[in-house]
């Protein structure tokens, strides 16, 4: 079905064919806690025939998202003990958030900020508190890099962005700025020469960090909106998130790693789920996300190697959690693990082969 607007509603759900009369009826409480939007791009992807389609499974809203479970909190990964001023966090020394805008053009059901997103959000930081924002990161000569993230900053004109990078622009220690969106993806269109030029306006090193996470995400309008930035010299990385029902399978995550090198990307971040609310539903247990990405490192190229990570509940930041290939067994001796799950002594044993 060809539609022309963004999603917004559940009626607009049911108008598209997404969701019938009777699951309308079940999804508005969901709705009226949680946003809901899709863009053309999205709805066009989603194969209605397909009651478990990965598409709509990360943007549809679902009854289950009305189940929160103990584990589960609004800021699963703390931001908010991290945040010294109204749209910054400051998680590690040498880099920043910057939370400008808090809306997106689509929302997805897994969100670890769906607290904090949507109409119903935190909103766009107005103008003394994006000069706080700016005094903050001014003030702190080890920040190195800026990531502006939120909320997806892609959805600012690019006037308003050439604003925001202007501000920026001015602080010379701030080295590297980030941002981490969805847009090409789902609003491909938008990437336009405009956009580029806004993105690169304030001198500094550019990265854009895709979120994408299902293979078929990676069309051709998306990939077309891709080559637009990096051609442009701005580097792409990748962060998906790995969710059951959707990308846990090799194969799957094989396709996709694939298809962002295809496309000059660098898989970034394999996410295992956060505990944000309502969302027990995409979660796998962490020893079979180990499973899945040890598939991937004897299937793919070390080109399509993500890192598969944790945000540590509390604000506590980042850690690894690829299962290990290497074990100590003292003495300086270790053994090893191929890609295949046999194990080996290292240094070998004298005489082996």
């Amino acid at each position: 079905m060809n539609v022309l607007r963004p999603i917004k509603t559940v009626e607009d759900l049911e108008r598209a064919s997404l969701v019938d009369a009777a699951q309308a009826a079940s999804l508005e409480a969901v709705a009226a806690r949680y946003a809901i939007a899709l863009t053309p791009a999205i709805a066009a992807l989603i194969d209605r025939s397909d009651p478990n389609d990965p598409i709509a499974r990360q943007f549809v809203p679902d009854q289950a998202e009305l189940v929160v479970t103990p584990e589960e909190r609004a800021d699963p990964i703390g931001d908010a003990a991290h945040s010294p001023v109204a749209g910054i966090v400051h998680r590690y020394p040498d880099r920043v958030l910057l939370k400008a805008v808090h809306v997106c053009p689509v929302y997805c059901r897994f969100c670890f900020r769906r607290e904090m997103v949507g109409p119903q959000g935190l909103g766009t930081l107005d103008a003394g508190e994006l000069a706080g924002a700016f005094d903050y990161i001014r003030n702190h000569p080890e920040i190195w890099e800026v990531i502006l993230t939120g909320g997806d900053p892609l959805v600012l004109s690019p006037r308003r962005l050439e604003e925001l990078l202007a501000g920026l622009s001015a602080i010379d220690h701030v080295k590297i700025v980030r941002f981490h969106t969805r847009v090409p993806v789902v609003d491909p269109q938008k990437v336009d020469a405009a956009l580029v030029a806004a993105l690169k306006s304030s001198g500094k090193t550019v990265y854009v960090a895709l979120h994408a996470n299902h293979p078929r995400e990676l069309t051709a309008e998306a990939r077309a909106a891709c080559a637009r930035l990096v051609d442009a010299g701005i580097v792409m990385v990748s962060q998906s998130v790995l969710l059951k029902g959707v990308n846990d399978d090799p194969a799957v995550l094989a396709a996709l790693m694939r298809g962002f090198v295809e496309t000059r990307i660098k898989p970034y971040y394999l996410h295992h789920p956060d505990l944000a609310p309502g969302t027990s539903h995409f979660r796998l247990a962490i020893a079979e996300g180990q499973r899945l990405v040890a598939e991937l490192r004897g299937r793919l190229s070390g080109l399509c190697q993500p890192t598969y990570i944790l945000d540590i509940p509390g604000g506590y930041g980042k850690a690894d959690i690829g299962k290990s290939a290497i074990r100590d067994v003292g003495e300086g001796c270790y053994s090893v693990s191929d890609y295949q799950g046999q194990s080996h002594d290292y240094p070998p044993a004298k005489g082996s082969s």
